[in-house]
């Protein structure tokens, strides 16, 4: 009998029958003032009269009003490059002990972002959040006794002028509670090991040594590490090697592409719970199993605002227009994108973090990632958000029997016009033609100004296949492997001919 089990899951129901139902709203309220009391002293702060705004009768449309919005490039160079250099009580009070390295999805020198202690903090307090949670997925008490794989970037963290950095799951997984360390795996010494390769060999090794209960990280990175387990030990799937596995929290990137080719790698399905955590903290988390939408945990030191997703508010680099509107939660609306805006316990003030969202259950604050604002495909007036050309190919993936679980694209201009150019990764090649005509209908029925762009500028699709390990090369010689690395789903066309010449020389 699962004896700790029963009692961990006992505390978890009793501890969500005991909660009282909260206001999203409320809480975010809250949590600016909070925000704004606690940096009024900084250099910020000041600034932009932190104090004024807090006296104001309005505080959420004072603050919106007072500070500009803020991408990385643009709070670094005013302020954040203060931070990193030394000085305290810049952005937030005190000087941060990390600094969280994030190459995004495009760019190639890392940008340096604070993690303070109250951002650590934070990150613990959704974790908690999450497991309590699992209060509403009806998880067998044996569950809670068994071991988990976070499986993130290194935790042999840099020393750089008396401050720590590595990216911000390798922070994360350094700073995890002692009490926890006894479920943690691939545990310290592993976890420490810089080079991906080798790290994920280590995995395998001592892989039956485990009884693996749940997985987390980046799906793209953790189908590669079970590929390997399931290579090394022989074996058909991975619960011959981890019978008890029964969940895994995906984070990082939407799990649909990855749902086809994840489930062959296991002998039956298990409890996906999709996770939103970037480097500038954790954000949101699913909460029930009818649906996969994450609710926005609104009471944790961070602040959100929403920027309708129109083209005369989005430039091209994917920044703001000074005059884009943004709005509060209480003016939300279902199925609508939005460009996410945060103020962190890091020091980040109304910061553009670069993700569109769309709203699934405004009631429960529940969110949906529909893409990135430098990745919407807009070039020829097609207004292509990711969530669409996930669903394009996950619906390519039923029609020809297919596992696709990473593609990019680009709008490539050739000599009779734009077509869509797609590279699909998949170790099964296909007709490409029938698979250009299945793409461009299913686009053409779900997404009206891609009608319309079809019968205009873009003259049509082009497909090209390549095998699935293409792309993680391809991560690996342009960034590192595993972490939070993710594949650009849409490239400009620059960017595209290097992908190009990549594929290519790997041919």
């Amino acid at each position: 009998m699962a004896i700790i089990g029963n009692i961990i899951k006992g505390v978890i129901e009793a501890r969500d029958a005991l909660s009282k139902e909260t206001s999203p709203v409320e809480e975010q309220k809250k949590v600016l003032k909070e925000l704004l009391d606690k940096a009024k002293d900084t250099q910020f702060g000041k600034q932009y009269k932190f104090a004024a705004i807090l006296d104001s009768d309005n505080i959420q449309k004072a603050f919106s009003e007072a500070i500009p919005y803020h991408d990385y490039n643009k709070i670094t160079e005013e302020w954040w490059n203060k931070t990193i250099e030394g000085q305290p009580d810049i952005t937030w009070p005190g000087s941060p002990d990390f600094f969280a390295l994030s190459s995004g999805t495009t760019g190639k020198k890392p940008k340096r972002i604070p993690v303070t202690k109250d951002m650590l903090d934070s990150i613990t307090r959704a974790g908690r959040h999450q497991v309590f949670a699992m209060s509403n997925f009806d998880m067998p008490a044996d569950f809670f006794e068994k071991e988990i794989m976070m499986l993130g970037s290194s935790t042999n963290l840099q020393e750089r002028d008396g401050k720590k950095e590595g990216e911000i799951s390798g922070i994360s997984a350094s700073n995890i509670p002692f009490w926890f360390k006894k479920y943690y795996k691939p545990g310290d010494e592993i976890a420490k090991i810089d080079d991906w390769d080798e790290r994920v060999l280590s995995i395998a090794k001592n892989a039956k040594n485990w009884d693996i209960g749940a997985l987390s990280g980046i799906p793209s990175w953790m189908e590669l590490m079970l590929k390997k387990v399931i290579d090394y030990h022989n074996v058909g799937n991975i619960h011959e090697i981890w019978p008890n596995l029964q969940a895994y929290t995906s984070g990082g990137v939407a799990f649909d592409p990855y749902e086809k080719s994840f489930n062959a790698l296991l002998n039956h399905p298990i409890q996906i719970i999709d996770t939103y955590l970037a480097s500038e903290g954790f954000f949101a988390c699913q909460n029930r199993p009818e649906t996969s939408a994450m609710k926005l945990i609104t009471d944790n030191g961070i602040y959100f605002e929403f920027v309708p997703f129109e083209p005369e508010y989005v430039n091209q680099d994917g920044s703001l227009a000074d005059d884009a509107p943004s709005i509060t939660l209480d003016e939300v609306e279902e199925d609508v994108d939005y460009v996410l805006i945060i103020s962190t316990v890091s020091g980040a003030w109304r910061y553009i973090i670069g993700d569109t969202i769309a709203f699934a259950d405004v009631e429960r604050a529940e969110i949906k990632i529909t893409g990135r604002t430098k990745f919407f495909l807009n070039t020829v007036g097609s207004q292509l958000s990711v969530n669409k050309l996930n669903d394009a190919v996950k619906h390519l993936e039923e029609e020809l029997n297919i596992k696709i679980p990473e593609y990019t694209l680009c709008a490539k201009r050739f000599d009779d016009g734009f077509y869509h150019s797609w590279y699909l990764g998949s170790d099964k090649s296909m007709d490409k033609e029938k698979t250009a005509t299945i793409l461009d209908n299913y686009l053409k029925d779900a997404n009206k100004n891609y009608k319309v762009a079809r019968s205009k500028a873009l003259k049509g699709v082009k497909v090209n296949f390549v095998p699935q390990q293409m792309f993680s090369d391809w991560n690996g010689a342009n960034k590192k492997k595993g972490g939070q690395v993710k594949m650009e789903r849409v490239m400009g066309e620059d960017r595209f001919k290097e992908w190009e010449d990549f594929v290519s020389q790997q041919s």
